[in-house]
């Protein structure tokens, strides 16, 4: 490979990981580490018991650094796996990807990002924590699936959403080691919420797809239903996460954290910028500004995982959930055709 054709693979293939969407994986990883300083700083007498702090220790720089950079990098990473698996969709929903082009060698963009999440792996298995690689390979693996469940309406919804759930378990595992329980009530809960949160958010991405997707036999809830009936869908979908987690918490106390004055404030956020994606896509559900929407669709999604990290540290809730919300727009605006 010449130098040049070497600039003009790494160009492609940076630019089908798509980093903007690296703040959902990220944050949502952000949130199982956040959790786990959150239990590490704790006092043995908290009087939670599913949130004492055993063997939790505050995670030194060197592996909070390694866990930013796997969990930042995980979406780009797999995504290449995911273009490659939906190569005869794109061609129609985004015939200008480096992958569908020709720009970007798919047999050596698979190749790298295998290499690269072999590296995870074994970053993750000598210098942090080995358990967790078990979430790691699950997200992984989920990626792969989720190609294929898409086609059988809400199970691709379901299954992404479990993907990304899987980078909360990934940050909180990584961080450092425990003795407690993995599926506490509470971290069940957390893992649940993102996993819906993720899930609604995959479910706007199909309207951009919609044509693709019925061309290849890609069944997925707006091919199923069509789009008139999946616009309403979109209005119910705003309202969903704030529902359930409110329900969740006042009524079942399925989330043993009080609530702080900067979460409410992020949460109310969150919701504006819920029903805001709802509307965009109840409005718009073809033609450019379908695809335009996406950047508010996956803001939405990011800032309420910013949002949950507010529970266990106000400040860096606060400082993620705003910069979250100007860098995805600043990145999504290098993908400026409607087909990216």
């Amino acid at each position: 490979m010449t130098r040049h054709s070497g600039l003009v693979f790494a160009r492609a293939y940076v630019k089908s990981m798509r980093l903007y969407y690296s703040f959902i994986t990220g944050i949502a990883g952000m949130v199982g580490w956040t959790y786990y300083q959150y239990v590490a700083y704790s006092p043995d007498t908290i009087a939670l018991s599913q949130l004492r702090r055993t063997v939790e220790v505050p995670t030194s720089p060197m592996s909070a650094l390694l866990i930013l950079v796997i969990l930042f990098l995980a979406w780009g990473i797999n995504q290449i796996f995911n273009d490659y698996l939906g190569l005869e969709e794109d061609r129609i929903n985004a015939p200008q990807r480096p992958m569908v082009t020709g720009e970007l060698h798919p047999r050596a963009a698979v190749v790298l990002s295998s290499v690269l999440m072999l590296g995870a792996i074994l970053v993750t298995w000598f210098f942090l924590e080995r358990a967790a690689v078990i979430p790691l390979l699950i997200g992984v693996a989920l990626n792969i699936v989720y190609e294929y469940a898409k086609g059988h309406g809400i199970w691709g919804n379901i299954i992404f959403g479990i993907m990304i759930s899987s980078c909360s378990a990934f940050g909180f595992m990584a961080a450092g080691p425990s003795e407690a329980s993995v599926l506490t009530p509470s971290r069940m809960t957390m893992l649940g919420f993102i996993a819906l949160i993720n899930g609604v958010m995959t479910f706007y991405t199909y309207f951009k797809d919609y044509e693709g997707d019925k061309a290849s036999g890609k069944n997925t809830i707006i091919v199923r239903y069509g789009l008139q009936r999946s616009r309403f869908f979109s209005i119910v979908g705003s309202f969903l996460p704030s529902l359930v987690f409110i329900i969740g918490y006042l009524s079942l106390d399925l989330w043993p954290i009080a609530l702080n004055g900067v979460f409410v404030l992020l949460g109310g956020l969150t919701i504006v910028l819920q029903l805001w994606t709802g509307y965009l896509f109840y409005r718009n559900p073809v033609c450019e500004m379908t695809y335009y929407s996406l950047s508010f669709n996956f803001r939405a999604c990011a800032c309420a995982e910013a949002t949950l990290i507010a529970l266990f540290n106000p400040t860096l809730g606060i400082l993620l959930f705003f910069l979250t919300y100007m860098l995805i727009g600043f990145l999504f605006n290098f993908h400026i055709n409607r087909h990216g």
